[in-house]
């Protein structure tokens, strides 16, 4: 959603802004960042409070759709709500909140494009206020369309798996984060960034179609997404939904999952 759509929207009382905003080296940062000035009405949604959940595969398993059902209750997500998530990273932590609520079948779910950024440059109005919450109810269903690290590994060999780590990580020249370096073998490097413009706004669908096509997937291909820890993977699903792309899974766990589970690990370019 552009930010002169939401300018549109945002006094209408359907609409849910959530501010998705969270840094690898600084996991509070996010939180501060919204409480010094977030786009008018926003609420905010911690990456590692109320979109993960507390154990699991990787370092940031889905939470229970029990326990993602009162988060959304407590944003005043309602199965109505237009929902429009942003970050300022170009929709890299936004489109997890996407990604889950398009999983759970919520139809009005978006991600500003070009972030708290754009919203500025178009309106420039920041507030530090709190506004109230109404809670509203949210059923949930069983997560879908995810796989684990022995399904990855077990895949049919026409599976295509992308990671969106950057290019570095991908080849294990550095990994600031998890046990060991490399990537999955078979895994082709997708890295996300490739997925927006110079302003963090994303790449027209035609242009995303190229990029995905010169990874190996076009329409029909299916695809297995990863990235470290399940959550920049999901802006990869983004960018082949604006692509018109549909046939892909989720690898929640990821990297941080697989590269300590003792399975092989690759190091160097891929080779389509």
């Amino acid at each position: 959603m552009s930010a002169e759509r939401l300018e549109e929207l945002i006094d209408n009382p359907g609409t849910v802004i959530v501010d998705c905003r969270w840094y690898l080296d600084d996991p509070a940062g996010g939180r501060n960042a919204f409480r010094e000035g977030h786009i008018p009405g926003a609420r905010y949604a911690s990456l590692d409070d109320d979109l993960s959940g507390p154990s699991g595969q990787g370092r940031h398993p889905l939470p229970t759709p029990v326990a993602f059902e009162d988060t959304c209750t407590s944003l005043g997500i309602s199965p109505t709500s237009v929902v429009v998530a942003y970050d300022d990273r170009g929709g890299a932590i936004a489109a997890r909140l996407w990604w889950m609520l398009v999983n759970q079948g919520h139809p009005g779910v978006y991600v500003l494009d070009g972030g708290i950024q754009a919203w500025i440059q178009r309106s420039g109005a920041i507030s530090t206020e709190n506004s109230p919450l109404a809670r509203r109810s949210y059923p949930t269903r069983p997560w879908m369309r995810t796989v684990t690290r022995d399904q990855v590994r077990d895949r049919d060999p026409a599976i295509v798996v992308i990671d969106a780590r950057s290019a570095e990580r991908f080849r294990g020249d550095e990994e600031p984060i998890d046990s060991s370096a490399g990537h999955i073998p078979g895994a082709r490097s997708v890295p996300m960034t490739l997925n927006l413009n110079e302003d963090l706004t994303f790449r027209s669908s035609d242009e995303l179609q190229d990029s995905f096509a010169s990874a190996g997937i076009t329409a029909g291909t299916h695809v297995m997404s990863h990235c470290g820890s399940g959550v920049t993977a999901c802006h990869n699903i983004l960018a082949m939904a604006i692509a018109g792309m549909d046939d892909v899974d989720l690898y929640v766990g990821s990297w941080s999952d697989w590269s300590t589970a003792g399975y092989p690990v690759a190091t160097g370019e891929e080779t389509i």
